[in-house]
């Protein structure tokens, strides 16, 4: 097998044409047969193959720069810059990445998990070549997805009036995760099915070519002509109106032909757009038939495409989306919200039901947020469904546009806490941190699914101003439903073991450590009581004030930052209440990125478990006994 004599990109440059044709169906077989066992983003790297082929035997990573847009399409670029025997540790704790990682490779020179970074990163990189007198090719790869991201557009405006010598490559596959939606993405449509307009340009070329030159005015006016042609024939010359050269559209499973619109992209000064069109999930039928479902998938069989499935209760995301419905069909004024994520967010039967009322503005969580604000001031009920880590990007939004007018808008927080194999760029362990200090936000998080579906009774029930439900990316507990699930009360906790021992206040998931913690201490006699601080923010302060009055040791857990988050709320809470000297301890995720693995293998790392807990609640007994004592 060729694949077998490929340990660096130097490797592929004694290659005939043929022989790259060779390599890429390897390749294709390759991570067929390895994410088989693994998962991970397999279609995506399926499509981009002989591009990442074409990269490598035209250019010289590491010295020229590769930026791959999110980076869940590298994995191609990971096995041609010598990591293929890593590959059955892909996306395992303490195993190969799933994104671009620095750490890894010389060759990975940016890393992302969240889209339309790579061409800011790519404009920074062309201005430090240029700075530093350096002649390095930039080369940065995104899809058509990100390329609707406000970054991504910031960056060609950015790119086109610098003039920097850089290629983007546009992957047009149609399709982010979702499908891909809004002009940008229509504009597009119409460049993959216009061939006239290139034919007609060259041939134009051709012949301002033959004449012979006669000086200035001439020149000028053909040249004029010419542009003018552009938008006879094709609608819009975005790009170029942007300040590139554009070239394609190309086949981009054509490795000649892709190899030739490189080198011409190469030879041209300035910045140069290449468009290249591939075919998500490319070589395997069943991924090719449904890229979004495959997009990133968990082991699966091969021959049938089943894919290994655990049979258990169903996921928070499942029983957030069959919610929504239920209050949709009792209330009109709920409309949902998401950026690009209907099927990663539970809601693509909310959008079959309710065509009208699901609105997918693309990857675009500012827009997102404001335009949220707006549904809500005209008398409509929002509801935000995003990703924790997706939330990030949207701050300003919510802080200006939605919480300072506090408006009636719900944020339905998915994949809250650790997130497993897609790591530190995924995991939603900031939110409550950067959340809980705005003014007039409500936060919740449910003990199980049915107080999820509580929640989201309470959250569209709620009149006075934004509502967060955060739950996180795991299965529930099996628990019984409510046939008709009531609201909560605002800040109202629930005590649901009592103890006289101390105290643990835990949210969502870490409940349950809470309770395997009490039953390790109860065999040695201490009996703790447990609080489902279900709310985050208000706190009860009724119920803290009454624990500070009993003296009992506390122990807050969550599955957040420990810096600003759950815990830092009780403590602040405290001081300003004048209450000094209790016992409060906060376990949670310190100052570190958690990288990628199981949740149970990431919370043991930082030591959110069962046995950790027992073990602090210990060490804070003798401490409260000499506080009572007056010992020293």
């Amino acid at each position: 097998m060729l694949l077998d004599q490929i340990n660096g990109p130097q490797d592929l440059k004694a290659l005939t044409t043929a022989q790259l044709v060779q390599l890429a169906g390897e390749i294709r077989q390759f991570l067929i047969e390895k994410l088989s066992v693994t998962g991970g983003h397999l279609a995506p790297n399926l499509g981009v193959v002989e591009l990442t082929l074409a990269m490598h035997y035209l250019f010289n990573s590491p010295d020229d720069k590769f930026i791959f847009d999110v980076g869940h399409q590298s994995y191609v670029h990971k096995i041609l810059t010598g990591r293929k025997d890593r590959f059955d540790t892909l996306r395992k704790y303490k195993g190969l990445c799933g994104f671009v990682k620095r750490s890894e490779s010389e060759h990975d020179v940016w890393e992302a998990g969240h889209s339309s970074t790579s061409l800011s990163a790519a404009m920074g990189m062309a201005l430090a070549r240029d700075l530093k007198g350096e002649s390095n090719r930039v080369v940065a790869v995104i899809g058509d997805g990100a390329l609707t991201g406000g970054m991504a557009l910031e960056a060609l405006n950015h790119i086109g009036h610098e003039k920097k010598d850089l290629i983007v490559v546009l992957n047009d596959n149609e399709m982010s995760i979702a499908p891909n939606v809004g002009a940008l993405h229509h504009y597009l449509g119409k460049i993959r099915t216009d061939r006239h307009y290139h034919k007609a340009k060259d041939e134009l070329q051709q012949l301002l070519n033959k004449i012979p030159a006669i000086g200035g005015k001439l020149a000028k006016t053909a040249e004029r002509f010419k542009d003018s042609l552009k938008y006879l024939l094709v609608s819009g010359i975005l790009f170029e109106q942007f300040g590139f050269t554009y070239l394609g559209p190309v086949d981009g499973h054509d490795i000649e032909q892709v190899l030739d619109i490189m080198r011409q992209a190469d030879a041209m000064p300035g910045p140069v757009l290449v468009h290249v069109l591939t075919v998500k999930g490319k070589g395997y039928s069943p991924a090719e038939a449904d890229s979004f479902k495959w997009h990133g998938i968990t082991p699966y069989k091969i021959e049938s495409g089943q894919v290994v499935k655990a049979v258990g209760p169903p996921v928070y995301t499942d029983v957030f989306g069959d919610m929504l419905i239920e209050l949709a069909d009792k209330d009109n004024r709920i409309v949902a919200v998401t950026p690009a994520m209907p099927g990663g967010s539970g809601l693509l039967k909310f959008a079959e039901k309710y065509p009208n009322r699901m609105i997918d503005v693309g990857i675009a969580e500012q827009h997102a947020a404001t335009m949220s604000a707006a549904l809500a001031i005209e008398g409509l009920k929002p509801v935000f469904a995003v990703y924790s880590t997706f939330l990030q990007r949207a701050y300003d939004q919510v802080v200006h546009d939605i919480c300072r007018q506090n408006l009636n808008v719900v944020f339905a927080i998915d994949r809250a806490g650790f997130v497993g194999p897609d790591g530190e760029t995924h995991h939603g362990v900031y939110d409550i941190s950067f959340l809980r200090h705005i003014p007039n936000l409500v936060i919740m998080m449910p003990k199980d699914e049915n107080e999820l579906r509580r929640m989201l009774k309470t959250a569209v029930d709620y009149c006075d101003g934004p509502i967060a439900v955060r739950y996180p990316r795991i299965a529930g507990l099996g628990v019984e439903m409510d046939a008709n699930p009531q609201s909560l009360p605002i800040g109202e906790w629930e005590t649901v073991r009592d103890g006289d021992s101390g105290v643990i206040l835990a949210i969502g998931p870490m409940l349950q450590v809470a309770e395997e913690a009490a039953e390790l201490l109860k065999r040695e006699g201490l009996n703790v009581q447990i609080v489902n601080a279900r709310f985050i923010k208000p706190l009860d302060e009724q119920m803290l004030l009454s624990l500070a009055s009993e003296g009992k040791q506390m122990i807050v857990l969550e599955e957040g930052s420990e810096l600003g988050g759950f815990g830092s709320s009780v403590l602040e809470f405290y001081s300003l209440k004048g209450i000094y000297g209790l016992p409060v301890r906060i376990i949670g995720v310190p100052d570190v990125f958690v990288e990628h693995g199981t949740i149970k293998e990431q919370r043991q790392e930082i030591g959110l478990t069962a046995e950790r807990v027992a073990t602090e609640f210990k060490t804070m007994l003798p401490r409260r006994i000499k506080r009572v004592t007056g010992q020293q």
